[in-house]
């Protein structure tokens, strides 16, 4: 009985480290680790505020939170907007998904894809419901600019807003 007890213990280590993830590939995204400070504009007028981009389980996830605030106006309330996005990795070990979450309670299910400067998360298409795209762009170390657009197309984006950050830490 306790050899049988042990064989599936050493069977069931045996079988789900075959079906393990590779080491996440963070390369791209390393310039951004840090806390970042910033300013923009956009639709909701002009703004300011902050992001973090963390590890966390063992360097397997990637943990974005942001606080941006836009000042009433003469037309329009103060706006405070707070988010969460976790990237992750595929099983090749490269980071090409990302969740996203709000204090507005909006949920986007983001692809990430890159370019040679450029972070680019494009939402997963849905019927009836606005595509999303969000582009880091590193201007210098230390420095980048931030779009997000909307389309009803996915095709034909307009910016929402977009502001350039300095890393502080």
């Amino acid at each position: 009985m306790k050899k049988s007890i042990t064989l599936i213990i050493a069977f069931f280590f045996v079988i789900t480290a075959g079906f393990s993830q590779n080491t996440p590939d963070w390369g791209k995204w390393n310039d951004l680790i840090g806390n970042w400070t910033g300013e923009g504009n956009g639709k909701p007028g002009q703004g300011s505020g902050s992001v973090n981009f963390s590890f966390d389980l063992d360097q397997k996830i990637l943990v974005r939170k942001n606080h941006a605030e836009f000042p009433a106006t003469a037309t329009a309330p103060k706006v405070v907007h707070d988010d969460l996005m976790i990237i992750y990795p595929d099983f090749s070990g490269q980071p090409t998904s990302a969740v996203y979450f709000d204090n507005e309670g909006h949920t986007i299910n983001y692809v990430v894809t890159y370019t040679t400067n450029s972070i680019v998360l494009t939402s997963v298409q849905i019927k009836d419901v606005p595509v999303f795209r969000l582009t880091y762009t590193l201007l210098e170390p230390g420095l980048v600019n931030t779009k997000f657009e909307m389309s009803q197309d996915g095709k034909n984006f307009m910016t929402y807003v977009e502001g350039k950050s300095m890393k502080t830490k």
